[in-house]
């Protein structure tokens, strides 16, 4: 386990699921963590979690909201001294069916909060930090964004626009900063509820490895990629799918 010790790190969407695991994986290397949500409550609970306000710290807000990301970015700078590490978690997939019948306003919406605003997240620990100190910045895309996506094709092509971001970005931004992004296929969160609810055993068996994933596994592979051992990656996506992709069409 390679040590984050005197390291801060931004996590957004870190209230629960897949976010919580990242800061948590994070916090037991030795970062401190800023952790952001939409709900307070909720992020008090994680900070709790995550071992209270001497290694994490929440600020509650809208991710699409531009004040809210710079005054995230502040946050860190200003509590811990530094931002080393941005993870970018924050996802909506409120629109289901074909592209085609899709209410262009709600896809708009899917973009705005998961490709603009993150792209608006990193321009701030960019500007505010990691230009003249340097980083590591993960992003979190899913599968979904690397083969077509029935009915949620909206988040697919959202996700896909996020695994481009993550080679442009890593391109403009080396060798200072390092960006990649990690692309989960179903996770056991209560955002996949909707993918598993009451056949988990049926969608279990067409991953390789015989089970869904737990949050805990993008936690280890993102704190791989923020820290020091991925130290010669960068505009890379790491695919985790229990090998579902390489078992290709049924």
């Amino acid at each position: 386990m390679s040590s984050l010790e005197g390291r801060t790190a931004l996590v957004t969407g870190a209230s629960r699921g897949i976010g919580l695991a990242i800061a948590r994986s994070l916090v037991d290397r030795g970062a401190r963590v800023v952790v952001t949500a939409r709900t307070a409550d909720a992020l008090a609970e994680a900070v709790t979690a995550l071992g209270g306000p001497g290694v994490a710290v929440g600020l509650a807000g809208n991710a699409g909201d531009a004040e809210h990301r710079a005054q995230a970015v502040r946050t860190a700078v200003d509590t811990f001294g530094s931002l080393d590490l941005l993870v970018g978690n924050v996802g909506i997939n409120p629109l289901y069916g074909p592209l085609v019948d899709l209410p262009l306003d709600g896809f708009r919406k899917v973009l705005d909060t998961n490709v603009v605003a993150t792209l608006g997240l990193v321009q701030e620990a960019w500007r505010a930090w990691m230009a003249e100190h340097g980083g590591s910045v993960l992003l979190v895309a899913s599968v979904a964004g690397l083969k077509a996506s029935p009915m949620i094709g909206a988040y697919g092509v959202s996700k896909a626009a996020l695994v481009n971001l993550v080679t442009q970005l890593a391109v403009e931004l080396g060798p200072r900063v390092r960006v990649n992004a990690v692309a989960p296929a179903v996770v056991k969160t209560r955002f996949a509820t909707a993918l598993y609810e009451g056949r988990e055993a049926e969608v279990a068996a067409q991953y390789p490895v015989g089970r869904l994933g737990v949050p805990e596994d993008v936690g280890e592979a993102a704190a791989y990629l923020l820290g020091d051992g991925a130290g010669w990656v960068t505009g890379q996506t790491l695919v985790l799918d229990g090998g579902a992709l390489s078992r290709g069409p049924a």
